[in-house]
């Protein structure tokens, strides 16, 4: 398998992941059919669309290639009618359980998919640094999730959640500096180390520090 069949495979795998983190958030929200498409897609894409103008790419991929959009759209109404259609009688913390751990996963999964995806985005350009790698892979990692935030009127997860952006920036820097040794090798090296350390981080809910008595907001 080339290197650029793999990166479309992760790209498709990405946009399912986070357009499903983004179902969920909608439905939490308790928005309607139309909300809950628009919040997938936009976690979707979203990242792909901040990276491709930091990079000049004018207008963005999502336009000039709609099968990420297609692919979303099909995912958003999937799981749409999924849980319209299954989630009656099942009790409240049972849902919140299954929310919780779906999210959770398909959520480190969009990350660490997408990370991967920036950094290759900014390989294909010729000649750039790891800093600028990294920096679109982080950008393509977490900018869907932002603006999905956001439009859910939620305080985006990189500043609260357990080392989420910077589970994103480790691995965008592993698979920047392990690219000239292999390059699928350091797209399966760093996707799989985001992940473990999200998961790591849930299970011994790591954070980074934060003022504890800050006053409150009025």
């Amino acid at each position: 398998m080339s290197p650029a069949d793999l990166s479309l495979i992760l790209n498709i795998l990405g946009v399912i992941s986070f357009s499903i983190s983004g179902v969920l958030v909608a439905a939490r929200k308790k928005m309607d059919y139309l909300g809950v498409v628009i919040l997938g897609i936009v976690s979707s894409v979203g990242g792909g669309v901040i990276r491709d103008i930091i990079m000049g790419r004018i207008p963005p991929t999502m336009f000039t290639n709609p099968l990420y959009v297609a692919v979303s759209f099909a995912t958003s109404n999937l799981a749409f009618l999924y849980l319209y259609f299954n989630l009656d009688g099942k009790s409240r913390p049972a849902i919140n359980r299954l929310f919780e751990e779906v999210y959770f996963w398909f959520d480190t999964i969009g990350l660490a998919l997408f990370t991967t995806q920036g950094v290759v985005a900014g390989k294909a350009l010729g000649g750039a640094s790891v800093f600028l790698c990294s920096f679109l892979g982080v950008i393509t990692g977490v900018g869907g999730g932002v603006l999905r935030d956001i439009l859910a009127d939620t305080v985006p997860a990189i500043f609260i959640k357990h080392i989420y952006a910077l589970a994103s920036i480790i691995g965008a820097l592993v698979i920047s500096l392990l690219w000239e040794v292999n390059d699928t090798l350091a797209m399966f090296a760093g996707s799989l180390l985001i992940i473990q350390i999200r998961y790591m981080a849930r299970k011994h809910k790591w954070n980074l520090p934060f003022i504890k008595n800050a006053p409150l907001e009025h």
